[in-house]
């Protein structure tokens, strides 16, 4: 899947298909390994989808008048980090 892009649902599909097997504890070593490293790529395509469409999103205000206008949400500094949570 290098170079190539990939779904968020996709991603995330995979990302929990690899959690289960690695759960499962029936893998050996170096397979666990592979998975392990793919589970890593999976989780930093959900997690850079994800802070994208943060910076998208926009909230309704109303002003004085009552009227309705968008306003860009605001960003935690922390938020935009490319360090995975975990």
């Amino acid at each position: 899947m290098a170079g190539e892009t990939v779904k968020f649902e996709k991603a995330l599909q995979k990302l929990e298909e690899i959690v289960s097997q690695l759960e499962g504890g029936e893998l050996e070593l170096e397979k666990s390994l592979k998975m392990f490293e793919e589970g890593i790529q999976m989780a930093q395509v959900c997690q850079s989808q994800l802070s994208g469409a943060e910076k998208k999103i926009e909230k309704l205000i109303k002003d004085q008048k009552g009227n309705l206008s968008t306003q860009q949400m605001e960003t935690d500094s922390t938020s935009e980090q490319d360090e995975l949570p975990f």
